[in-house]
């Protein structure tokens, strides 16, 4: 008997008076891309700012990266601020080899957010 596969993506909501807090750890793959969206894109018509956590993310691929941009779409239209927090080294090197961190300016700990 197989033991249970640990899931590539776990995804943990927390709401605060000032953000959604959505904290992501695995890997964002072309398996997982879809359940991230799915989550989020649900909370952004609640929401004034999405934040995601990015501290427990090992690995992102393209369609990752395709996610993230329909994401910051979708918050864009619905007027919706999306961030993205604590991202390790290996991801903020990601956005900058791609110029999506030209997208999401900087701003203290996290990466960036949509604008207003």
């Amino acid at each position: 008997m197989a033991a249970n596969p640990i899931p590539e993506l776990s995804l943990e909501t927390v709401r605060t008076p000032e953000e959604t807090v959505v904290r992501c750890s695995g890997r964002i793959t072309s398996g997982t891309s879809a359940l991230l969206q799915t989550t989020v894109r649900s909370l952004l018509p609640e929401s004034n700012c999405v934040a995601l956590d990015l501290t427990d993310v090992s690995y992102m691929d393209s369609s990752g990266l395709g996610a993230i941009i329909g994401l910051y779409l979708s918050a864009k239209r619905q007027h919706c601020g999306l961030k993205f927090i604590k991202m390790n080294q290996r991801l903020q090197e990601l956005f900058r080899i791609t110029k999506l961190a030209s997208v999401f300016e900087g701003h203290g700990d996290y990466l960036g957010y949509t604008p207003d």
